[in-house]
Order: structure tokens, then sequence, then C-alpha cells
């Protein structure tokens, strides 16, 4: 397993905070020790995905974690924020580099509280799990056949 990226929102860093040491939790159960792990700090959601299209690009990432919280308001910009934020992580994940989606879409702080180590777990945690999990998979498909020509 190569490096992990975990790219995390700066806005709601309370809730943000707890998701990273769920993700870097989850990435020491894996066996994938702190100095394999890179933390990129971004403004807010909607920075999510042009940070991990870049981190993509780099071959020394084996995995990248998304982190994120958009709480709705009383305007649309929730629904500009998580829709535009999700397709530009999912056009990351397109590209063959696995992505965790750790973006939480709450109507409350509660519930993104709930989802942060709270009631809910840690969707850090999961989103890491998930990852890693698509990485092991990709890593053991090119062992099994390199070339592709199976």
């Amino acid at each position: 397993m190569g490096r992990i990226g975990i790219i995390v929102s700066a806005y709601h860093e309370r809730i943000t905070g707890k998701l990273l040491e769920g993700a870097k939790a989850c990435c020491r159960a894996a066996g994938i020790g702190d100095d394999q792990v890179d933390v990129v700090w971004v403004p807010g959601a909607f920075e999510l995905g042009i940070m991990t299209a870049t981190l993509a690009r780099d071959s020394r990432y084996s995995a990248l974690v998304a982190l994120g919280v958009v709480v709705r308001g009383e305007t649309p910009h929730f629904e500009f924020v998580a829709g535009e934020s999700s397709r530009a992580l999912g056009a990351v994940a397109a590209t063959g580099r696995p992505v965790g989606f750790g973006l939480l879409t709450t109507d409350t702080m509660a519930q993104a509280e709930a989802r942060a180590g709270g009631a809910a777990g840690n969707k850090g945690y999961e989103a890491a799990e998930a990852a890693i999990r698509v990485a092991d998979a990709i890593a053991q498909l090119k062992a099994k056949d390199p070339d592709g020509s199976d």
C-alpha cells in the first residue's frame, strides 16, 4: 500500500477534526503508519474536489479520503456546495483512484456531530476504510493480472 492522502475541510473544523481522527485511526488499524498519511487542509467543502484531483495525479497515493461538512441552511447554498463537491469527488474516483467519501451533508449540526464520533459512528473512519478496501482490491487485481491481459 502506498501513501494515503486525506483532504480535510477547515470549515466546521470542530466536526472535520473528529472525522480526521477517525480516518487516521482506520489507517492505523489497517497497518498504515502515520508517516504514510498526508493530511491536506482546504478552506471548505467546495475545495475538496480540486485538492483531491490534484493528489490523484500523484502516483504515490494508493487512496484518497475527502472529509468535510455541509449543513443545510436557509438558502440554496447547501444544494450547490453539496452537489458540486460530490460531483467533483465522483469525477476523481472515476479516474481509477480510490476516493473515500467523507463529506457529511446534514440538516443540523447535531446530525453532523452524531456522524463524527457520536451515536452514528465516525464517517471519517468509514470513508478511510472504504478507500483502503478499494485500493487493496485494485492491488490484488493488478497482482493477479499485472498487464491486464487475463
